[in-house]
């Protein structure tokens, strides 16, 4: 007769009616969250836009005004915060060149990314986290370098964000590695993150992560005049931008459309984001970015990476690629004055308390499968330990319906096995390692196999 394990569940449903949602914080975490400050991240705003223009072909020889400027001002102040760090932070001017296209790029140019280098702890740990925020700005014409282009929301908000948790992160130590990274040629075609991505991809970076802060400060939309500053979107994709034949026949094969890796880090920001900040709502968006728009993460999820956009929930496009100017009584221009400085700090939170459970958890279990070797009313799941980083002490299974977006039932499992009684016609299931003091890694679902 067929044994069934039955495993502990951990945490009951949080998605449903009836059920008690158990909120465990980790105390470390939960201090550096509150650790950050909106008047930081507004003071880091205000010093970006008053270089004037930050457009990536702008002046790189003055120090008051243009890109060259702001880059060399943003490393000043990663550079400060490595004082504090004990030597685990390190900062990195990454130069490379823009071809000429014949479209945004007229001629070859030298840009940079600026990046603030967490390095991780734990040398049998390889996993590299990595969050990004833009610094290049435009105004209407997306070809003028020289006109003022203040991008307070676009995207000063994404890397003020970045550098306000660089300060907080950096005076702690994790097991894994997490860069900070203030991309540039954005505007004129996501030029920066591609290069990062190239690179990362040919050095065999262990990227597990990508989180892209674009436009995370403004909560009232132009237009329907809404105001929120509770809710904030996290942008993932479905069918995966990268995906080899024998990826797609899997997809296919297990219905995993909703499951692509993206979209288990979008489910995790939820889980851990809202664990840790309060009146925040993160709402997932299930497609890659904006309607016909794209951002810095996309680069990333072509080469194969697992990349998210975070967004704000409301867009104001008086205030977006906009040159500075009053019209009809409208002030348009992408300024501080309308930015919300404190919805700045909360999507700061979520961002932190991902990295940080992230880098803490062990890594992901490998080599996840479910048992197809004939048919049962019972699912059997089983794995391989993570090949990097410490043991984990025990897994989660993770259980939803297969209408359901999110995961809905948790079940401890201290083996690399178990059967449950539950259909996989009905359920989808993945499968997380955790560490003893609850930090998870990320969701992996698994893929057919007979045993």
């Amino acid at each position: 007769m067929k044994r069934l394990v039955y495993p502990l569940i951990f945490i009951l449903s949080f998605y449903s009616a009836n059920a008690q949602e158990i909120v465990n914080r980790d105390s470390v975490i939960a201090e550096m969250v509150e650790e950050l400050s909106a008047e930081n991240i507004e003071n880091y705003v205000k010093k970006l836009t008053s270089f004037g223009t930050r457009h990536t072909l702008s002046d790189t020889v003055s120090d008051q005004r243009g890109i060259g400027a702001a880059r060399r001002w943003v490393k000043s102040q990663l550079e400060l915060f490595a004082k504090e760090s004990d030597g685990r932070l390190s900062t990195k001017m990454d130069y490379y060149t823009i071809t000429a296209d014949g479209r945004r790029i007229p001629e070859d140019a030298v840009s940079a990314n600026v990046l603030g280098i967490l390095k991780g702890t734990d040398p049998e740990n390889d996993q590299v986290m990595l969050i990004t925020g833009h610094l290049d700005s435009r105004a209407s014409d997306v070809m003028d370098a020289n006109i003022d282009a203040p991008g307070a929301n676009d995207d000063a908000s994404g890397v003020a964000v970045i550098l306000e948790m660089a300060r907080v992160m950096s005076k702690r130590a994790f097991p894994a590695t997490i860069i900070f990274m203030a991309v540039t040629g954005e505007e004129q075609g996501l030029y920066g993150a591609t290069h990062m991505a190239e690179s990362m991809l040919a050095d065999s970076v262990n990227l597990i992560a990508v989180l892209n802060n674009d436009m995370i400060g403004n909560s009232t939309s132009s237009g329907t005049n809404l105001q929120d500053n509770t809710q904030v979107r996290v942008f993932s994709e479905g069918v995966p931008a990268y995906e080899t034949d024998e990826m797609e026949r899997i997809r296919r094969y297990t219905s995993a459309e909703n499951d692509s890796k993206s979209r288990q880090l979008a489910r995790y920001i939820k889980e851990v984001g809202e664990r840790y900040v309060d009146q925040l709502e993160v709402k997932l968006v299930y497609r890659n970015d904006r309607f016909l728009r794209g951002g810095d993460h996309t680069p990333f999820a072509r080469k194969g990476f697992t990349a998210v956009r975070v967004c704000e929930m409301n867009e104001n496009y008086y205030h977006q690629h906009q040159t500075v100017r009053k019209e009809n009584g409208i002030q348009y221009g992408d300024l501080a004055e309308f930015m919300d400085f404190e919805y700045a700090r909360k999507n700061a939170g979520i961002n932190l308390a991902t990295l940080a459970n992230l880098a803490m958890a062990p890594a992901a279990p490998q080599n996840v499968y479910v048992d197809v070797s004939g048919l049962s009313n019972d699912t059997r799941l089983f794995w391989e330990a993570p090949k990097t980083g410490e043991k984990p002490k025990g897994y989660y299974v993770l259980m939803r319906e297969t209408y359901q977006p999110l995961w809905q039932k948790k079940f401890y499992v201290e083996g690399e096995e178990v059967v449950l009684p539950y259909s996989k016609d009905n359920y989808f299931f993945a499968v997380q390692a955790v560490d003893s003091d609850g930090h998870e890694s990320l969701p992996v679902f698994p893929v057919p196999k007979r045993r």
